[in-house]
């Protein structure tokens, strides 16, 4: 089972990035294929697809089933104490490809690629393991119980076969997929992203340098398939080949897959989520508070340039209609400023999203904008959510009559929510989790994490593994 010629090539772009691929511990060279980056039109080649090295058969347990997840930890550790940038000549190949095709500048992923080998942590996966698992020990084998009325049985976490989707917005995003993949003792099929197709690789050829017997390293593959091709998805996205579709992606990706669900093949999806800030009226108490709050809300607004699921797009604000426009005004000059994980300038805003804030302005007396549509920050006030999703540093601070009423703004694509002042978390979480939210966290602490915590709300470990029952009643 092959795909061969899965895209035409990128005619007129010149020479072509090589992209290689990591097939169950070997190194696939690049240049057969020619694809294009969808974010910058980048000319990219990769080694030819031949499905059937993907594919692990049923007949065949995996290479991991009988190796302890404390033995897997300490793999993962090894190889994580190897993710330094200034020592490791895969991930500065991966930085120096990456830039020609990823719309973040170079800085801030060279910057994600700095903080790679903190993303691999003993405290933290352990804590992953315990938080998923009411008893951990069901991953390494089976585990007896016996039911209220005496009938015995036993369980376990038997390891998935999985595809997983990456996404493209944050190039170092791949290490938790990596290593959830090994903590359930998974065989793993990652589809790169055209927006870095190589960072999985560059993270599971450093494995392969700890160990490339190890079988961890045999149970990862990593490659990349324009998405949508029928000629590589229709065969590959199979229940007698698969049993779970992880999915990264837009609404499109995740439609795509769905087409393939079944009996035996279920889809653990991570769709596209929107964040929102959310202030109450002690935010706009003084200049001082103004400017506190302020960098705050930049801070959550300009991670990855907003191309983070959890950058807040919408503020839900509420207080006097001066003090909001000082904040406004505040906000617009913070959201300009160079971050670790934001640049000071980033992408023009699309033409027909400007075009709608023109016509905003014209139509609507309650209308303001701090800034202008060129990626150094923009600040619109309003009554109404925008009809648009704000890109590129683009900030829609809603005026509220209360946070009460803006409660009817959040959904269940709603993933995360910073709240200012931090006492209206605990007041209104419940009623943010009845409608839909995710997540809630302070004002400035949506790239934060309370570790081992929930993702999208759900434990991801639990949904992955296959449950087996082996019951005597």
């Amino acid at each position: 089972m092959t795909a061969t010629d899965t895209a035409p090539p990128a005619d007129g772009l010149g020479e072509a990035i090589r992209v290689d691929h990591f097939v169950r511990g070997k190194v696939v060279e690049g240049g057969a294929v020619e694809y294009r980056s969808r974010d910058l039109g980048v000319a990219f080649a990769t080694p030819e697809l031949r499905l059937d090295d993907l594919v692990t058969p049923r007949s065949e347990l995996p290479p991991l089933l009988d190796v302890p997840v404390a033995e897997i930890i300490d793999f993962l550790v090894a190889c994580g104490e190897r993710l330094v940038l200034d020592r490791n000549e895969h991930l500065q190949e991966a930085l120096e490809r990456i830039v020609a095709t990823n719309p973040l500048p170079r800085r801030v992923v060279e910057n994600t690629f700095r903080r790679a080998e903190h993303f691999i942590t003993r405290e933290g996966l352990w804590c992953s393991v315990e938080t998923n698992f009411a008893n951990p020990a069901a991953l390494d084998g089976w585990v007896e119980r016996v039911d209220l009325h005496g009938q015995r049985g036993a369980l376990r976490a038997f390891p998935p076969r999985m595809v997983h989707m990456l996404a493209g917005n944050s190039p170092t995003g791949c290490i938790s997929s990596i290593t959830s993949g090994a903590l359930v003792k998974a065989v793993n099929v990652f589809k790169m992203p055209s927006s870095d197709p190589f960072t999985a690789v560059a993270v599971l050829r450093t494995m392969a340098d700890v160990d490339p017997d190890h079988p961890v390293v045999r149970s990862m593959s990593a490659v990349y398939w324009r998405g949508g091709d029928e000629r590589v998805e229709r065969p590959l996205y199979r229940p007698q080949y698969f049993d779970r579709i992880v999915a990264w992606g837009g609404g499109d990706a995740i439609d795509n897959v769905i087409r393939y669900l079944g009996p035996g093949l279920q889809l653990v999806s991570f769709d596209p989520k929107t964040s929102i800030s959310m202030l109450g009226p002690e935010a706009f108490a003084s200049d001082e508070v103004i400017d506190e709050v302020a960098e705050a809300a930049a801070t959550d607004v300009t991670v990855f340039n907003q191309e983070a699921c959890l950058a807040s797009r919408f503020l839900f604000v509420e207080g006097d209609r001066a003090g909001v426009e000082r904040f406004c005004e505040r906000l617009q000059q913070r959201i300009a400023v160079d971050r670790e994980y934001g640049s000071e300038v980033a992408h023009p805003l699309p033409i027909e999203d400007r075009e709608q804030i023109e016509m905003l302005e014209l139509m609507d007396d309650d209308v303001r904008v701090w800034g202008a549509p060129d990626g150094r920050g923009l600040v619109i006030l309003t009554r109404d959510p925008v009809e648009f999703h704000p890109t590129n540093k683009t900030a829609n601070v809603v005026h509220v009559d209360s946070l009460d009423a803006a409660v009817r703004h959040v959904n269940v694509a709603t993933q995360t929510i910073g709240m200012y002042p931090e006492a209206t978390k605990t007041r209104m979480r419940d009623r943010l989790a009845s409608a839909g939210a995710q997540r809630v966290v302070r004002l400035g602490g949506a790239a934060k994490h309370v570790m081992g915590g929930p993702h999208d709300a759900m434990f991801p470990l639990q949904r992955f593994v296959h449950w087996m029952s082996d019951e005597s009643a």
